[in-house]
């Protein structure tokens, strides 16, 4: 009988993706390529369970448009905030992978992870990646800026602008990474208990290590988008916990 190595590879190369850091199984929770089309132009309408922010923070105007198969995200000159792309997930650990692409030197995604329930934090921030042409950084929110303590101290004055500067800074692990404008990238972040591992175009970047990576549920996935992006291919993934 012939073996048709081709296929063994291809079968080969699913497995693995499917494998986490540690060689254990994860189960895919989320896979969305944006192959559809919206039955309107004047709102957002990303669909397959995605909600945006645009209707409390750029007056409704549309900011999100699915086009020629990828989720294209702009700014709105209304908006007071930038654009959020949120999908409801739950996991400890696992990963998040996706495509993007950048257009300008100023444009920047977050991938932010977030739990709602948890009220020790703002808007249940817990920590993100920031990706732009200068790098990517790894950002511990929970244990940062976005503590309901520190937070308020920021609201009310008593925490001065330099003073809220050198917490962000503790709390943001800075990684060169190769973040070439009008080029797509392929970026993947795996989670293990209290580690950030960051890859991009499937080479290991670097790391971050702090306790709110290892927060017991990650509800919410959240794109923020700062200016423009296009985003493609995103998979979530539950690990073993």
């Amino acid at each position: 009988m012939r073996t048709n190595f081709r296929k063994v590879a291809a079968v080969l190369l699913v497995c693995a993706a499917l494998l986490g850091a540690d060689g254990q199984a994860e189960e895919l929770i989320l896979s969305d390529d944006f192959e559809r089309e919206e039955s309107q132009e004047i709102s957002d309408e990303v669909g397959n369970g995605w909600e945006t922010n645009s209707a409390n923070r750029a007056a409704g105007e549309k900011q999100a448009d699915l086009r020629d198969g990828a989720l294209h995200v702009r700014m709105h000159e209304k908006a007071d905030h930038s654009v959020s792309v949120t999908h409801a997930v739950e996991f400890r650990n696992g990963s998040v992978e996706l495509r993007f692409r950048l257009d300008h030197e100023k444009d920047s995604l977050r991938i932010n992870f977030a739990d709602l329930d948890y009220k020790k934090v703002h808007a249940g921030h817990l920590f993100q990646a920031i990706i732009s042409p200068k790098g990517i950084d790894l950002v511990d929110l929970a244990g940062g800026i976005m503590s309901l303590e520190t937070r308020q101290a920021k609201l009310d004055g008593s925490l001065s602008k330099e003073a809220a500067r050198a917490i962000v800074k503790k709390a943001t692990t800075s990684i060169e990474a190769p973040v070439e404008v009008g080029v797509w990238h392929q970026i993947k972040l795996s989670i293990s208990d209290e580690t950030l591992v960051v890859e991009l175009e499937g080479t290991t970047l670097g790391e971050a290590s702090f306790p709110s990576i290892a927060h017991p549920t990650k509800r919410k996935l959240r794109l923020g988008i700062q200016r423009e992006a296009v985003i493609d291919d995103v998979k979530v993934f539950r690990g073993a916990d």
